[in-house]
């Protein structure tokens, strides 16, 4: 009895072990199944694109919205943020930032610069950029971030060399932007990186720690000379006006007093001229018409005048004496 016993429950097992096996292929089956088709669809967000490799060589780009895809691998997608404004930091680092190339690793090398007239100077500024071309983004150059941070440093550094500190410091900051700009757009296009720079902006600007207050002093020091000069300026252009127009008042007064004397010593000349005419005809009549001419313009200028013979030897009568009353007490 227990022979047979030991031969029943073995054929019983292997009916059961076959049964278990079978239910245990169906499970990786299914789970492949799931895998597959949750990883046959990517989603692009509306700032980005999707860039899709298959077996690791570039397919195509896909826009935004959801895609199909081949599961397992087959097919790589690497999303791109083509209309996300990017930015690199030179010389400090914003905490919290995604892209880990966006800060500055060792702000300190970045920031102290040598100026063209061989004076130092700590430079922080920021460039931002925008992502034109995804496939030449992720395929042309490894790494781009890090060499953008690489050529902006180096354009930076060759614009800062040209000039003096005080254009860094003060009045070339936007020169210095513009230059540095240009500059860096060249080499990207040149690199061929998929990569637009829209803009560089210059943060904080100064000398080293060390001779800040001395350079301060010398900003202040120019400041206030400014400030002299512009109101010296200011005075000069109040009094010098008015004496340059009182000065054309004066010269248009004696040409005009010239022009008057002349006019009326030609008129003179034209009536001398007419009288010796006159008195070459007559010289009697005329030197008796001058004469009275002459006593007619005079004598009502001499205010009262009495006129007698000159062999008269009373002339109290002839006077009008008026006599004052005497004034009453």
């Amino acid at each position: 009895m227990k022979r047979i016993i030991d031969i029943v429950i073995p054929g019983s097992g292997e009916a059961n072990q076959s049964i278990s096996f079978r239910r245990l292929i169906w499970i990786p089956a299914l789970l492949i199944l799931i895998v597959g088709v949750f990883s046959s669809f990517f989603t692009v967000n509306t700032e980005s694109v999707g860039v899709v490799q298959r077996f690791g060589r570039f397919h195509l780009i896909a826009s935004p919205g959801l895609h199909f895809k081949l599961p397992f691998g087959i097919d790589h997608v690497t999303i791109v943020p083509t209309l996300r404004q990017l930015k690199l930091e030179f010389g400090f680092t914003t905490k919290g930032a995604s892209n880990e190339y966006q800060g500055s690793q060792q702000p300190e090398l970045e920031r102290n610069m040598v100026t063209g007239d061989l004076n130092a100077a700590e430079v922080e500024w920021v460039v931002q950029y925008g992502i034109s071309e995804p496939a030449k983004y992720l395929f042309n150059v490894h790494e781009p971030e890090a060499t953008m941070r690489d050529i902006s440093e180096s354009c930076m550094n060759e614009v800062i060399g040209d000039r003096t500190v005080d254009e860094v410091l003060t009045y070339g900051r936007s020169e210095i932007e513009s230059d540095c700009l240009r500059k860096l757009q060249l080499t990207m296009e040149q690199f061929n990186m998929g990569i637009r720079v829209e803009q560089i902006q210059l943060k904080n600007v100064h000398p080293p720690r060390p001779v800040q207050n001395s350079f301060d002093e010398v900003n202040r020091a120019q400041q206030e000379r400014e400030e002299r000069i512009n109101i010296a300026n200011g005075e000069y252009n109040k009094v010098i006006p008015k004496a340059r127009g009182s000065a054309q008042q004066m010269i248009s007064a004696a040409e005009g007093y010239a022009l008057q004397r002349t006019n009326e010593a030609q008129g003179d000349v034209a009536r001398f001229r007419e009288l010796l005419v006159q008195y070459e005809k007559a010289p009697d009549v005329t030197k008796q018409r001058l004469y009275l001419e002459t006593m007619n313009h005079v004598l009502p200028q001499m205010g009262q005048k009495i006129i007698i013979d000159e062999d008269a030897r009373q002339f109290l009568p002839l006077l009008n004496l008026s006599t004052h009353p005497t004034p009453k007490r």
